[in-house]
């Protein structure tokens, strides 16, 4: 802090010289370095005016309160300003004393009228640049006292792809860091305006097609992508060139992830799957969905999975009045529980243990917290494990929700958001097929009710604890093999936050009945996927890591779809959300279906629960066993 205060009493006092000199100039340069008789006697007065001013005024707008290493643009900005402003109050008492009678009032003011303005114009322009040229020499000092320090350090070239504002930014940390061990040694962008250019001195070398002759030109040791708005495709394409050349690759992430527009050298990281798959980024109202969820009671079952707890963040940060985290692991809710209450310490975060198939326990939760809003992310969703107990399919995914849905109506809650998954169209496995039905429930329950039920449709996300992508990794760690069903299966991918925020807009645009399908982008082959984390691992594909594949297992198909035969789609106003246009049961038969499915999930049998699920799902063609 004393060191601090002595750099600030040092710039003051530099400032008050520099202004001095700035004043002095400017009347020697228009005089023709000699100050005539008339303008002596005032000379001194004009002086203390001057500084007084300029320095009140450099203060106003914190100069003094900044640091000498990170002195940029606002501030010049900043003295550019203050110096200007400080020129205008001066004219302006100028041009006021000059036709005021000041003599009248008593008050010596003889010296201002006597303040030539072409002096004050050329003291302004001296004072900039004397003002902001100190600054920029304290920057400078700085760097090359940070850069001879750390002269010895090992550093290893980097070619910046991405010439763009995140790129500048990289490539400025770089320059005023070398205690990391890198040396910026160009761009590379495909922009052709920028070829031949430079940013901090380095120069813009070419575009992607050029990546490879470039890093064999400047002795290339690693590669950072710094554009953070790139599609997956291009980032494939430049993570296979920087396999290709053998190069160390990261990444700097999405532009949501950077805070205030600032990359720092800590979130520079590896290149990660999802930037693969990187699609354009959701955009979401926030008027819409702040209006349904800030100052409301939320409750999200199923809230310790991977859906659930992200809802529960994404939630948290709308403000609600209270939102209720009801699942039955208790681990995972202790876990997602202790998060909202470091992260958001002003929304109150309640753990609710039940069972969503327990109907009394549900009363009581539903009954004691009156929940508002309510999304149902409890489900069993392994596919193969459904198949071999489908008795707790039906139980947890048909009854589940059908008792959640039941108790929100009880407690009045004012909208009902289902999560579904694409293994509910034209299913080929009991636990797609129970979904299919816990459709039907939440539509026949919304009808005549005042609560509005909406089900969300989407397909896999990656990261979460069912998908492929942990499994992956764990073999690869292994050393392999990867084990991939089948050549040709195929899956829609979406990353959990993007998945999530799309339901919760949904959540704000349902009305009451709809299905909402989230626009999942192009279907990836999982094999595909398999070679990509090999990849990135820094391994070959079929030389380093074998890929085997063990056919599909019970319930799962080659592709997924997000539609029904019978559905179509219908636009809604958000770009990556559609209405499924879906055929219902009658309420009669609805309830036939469920007197059956209850009846046989009771004995746990495979075959009378495919018997009455295909009873009433046409669609439903279960695989082989």
């Amino acid at each position: 802090m004393e060191r601090f205060e002595k750099r600030r009493w040092f710039l003051i006092l530099a400032d008050i010289l520099l202004v001095n000199l700035a004043l002095w100039l400017a009347f020697a340069l228009r005089f023709e370095w000699a100050i005539p008789p008339a303008y002596r006697p005032y000379y001194w007065q004009i002086a203390a005016f001057v500084t007084v001013l300029r320095i009140t005024l450099l203060a106003l707008f914190g100069l003094y309160r900044g640091v000498w290493r990170y002195i940029g643009v606002s501030d010049l900005i900043s003295i550019l300003k203050a110096v200007s402003l400080g020129t205008v109050l001066m004219a302006a008492a100028a041009f006021i004393v000059r036709r005021v009678d000041y003599q009248a009032w008593g008050v010596p003011l003889e010296w201002l009228e006597g303040y030539p303005l072409s002096v004050m114009v050329a003291e302004w322009l001296g004072a900039i640049i004397l003002i902001g040229g100190l600054r920029l020499a304290l920057r400078l000092m700085q760097r090359h006292r940070v850069t001879t320090r750390f002269r010895h350090v090992e550093r290893r070239r980097v070619l910046i792809v991405g010439a763009g504002d995140a790129g500048e930014m990289v490539a400025r940390q770089l320059l005023e860091h070398p205690e990391y061990g890198y040396h910026p040694a160009g761009f590379i962008d495909d922009d052709p305006q920028k070829r031949n250019k430079r940013i901090h001195g380095l120069s813009i070398l070419g575009g992607r097609e050029q990546i490879y002759r470039t890093v064999q030109a400047q002795r290339i040791e690693e590669i950072i992508i710094a554009i953070p708005s790139a599609p997956g495709a291009v980032v494939r394409e430049l993570v296979e060139q920087c396999r290709r050349a053998k190069l160390v690759f990261k990444i700097v992430p999405g532009i949501k992830d950077i805070i205030e527009g600032e990359v720092s050298l800590s979130q520079i990281r590896e290149v990660e799957l999802e930037d693969l798959l990187r699609r354009q980024p959701v955009n979401i109202s926030l008027d819409e969905i702040s209006g349904y969820l800030a100052g409301k009671r939320v409750l999200v079952t199923g809230a310790g999975g991977s859906i659930g707890a992200e809802l529960c963040r994404q939630i948290a940060g709308f403000k609600p009045e209270c939102l209720v985290l009801l699942g039955k692991g208790e681990n995972s809710l202790y876990e997602i529980e202790n998060e909202l209450g470091r992260d958001f310490k002003a929304v109150p975060a309640k753990a609710a243990v039940g069972d969503v198939g327990d109907r009394h326990r549900m009363a009581q939760v539903f009954g004691h917290y009156r929940p508002q809003v309510v999304f149902h992310a409890a489900a069993h969703k392994h596919v193969p494990m459904m198949e071999a107990n489908p008795g707790e399919a039906v139980k947890n995914n048909v009854f589940g929700t059908k008792t959640v849905a039941e108790a929100a109506v009880a407690a009045g809650a004012g909208r009902f958001v289902l999560i579904s998954t694409d293994k509910a169209v034209n299913p080929t496995s009991v636990m797609g097929a129970t979904k299919r039905v816990a459709e039907e429930v939440v539509a026949a329950l919304g009808a005549g009710s005042r609560t509005k039920f909406v089900t969300v449709r989407f397909g896999n996300v990656l990261g979460s604890r069912g998908s492929v992508v942990p499994l992956f990794k764990r073999q690869i760690a292994d050393g392999g093999p990867v084990t991939v069903t089948h050549p040709e299966v195929e899956r829609y991918f979406m990353t959990i936050p993007e998945a999530v925020q799309l339901v919760i807009q949904a959540g704000a645009m349902g009305r009451g009945g709809e299905v909402f399908v989230l626009d999942m982008g192009k279907p990836v082959k999982i094999v595909d996927l398999a070679r990509d984390l090999i990849t990135l691992s820094g391994l070959e594909p079929d030389v380093d890591i074998p890929i085997e594949f063990t056919g599909l297992r019970p319930g799962e198909k080659l592709y997924e779809e997000l539609l029904t035969a019978e559905e179509g789609v219908n636009a809604t106003l958000h770009a990556q959300i559609f209405v499924a246009r879906a055929r219902r049961f009658k309420k009669g038969d609805l309830d036939q279906v469920l007197k059956r499915l209850e009846a046989a999930s009771r004995t746990g049998q495979h075959d009378r629960i495919v018997a009455a699920l295909r009873k009433w799902l046409p669609s439903y063609q279960p695989s082989q066993r």
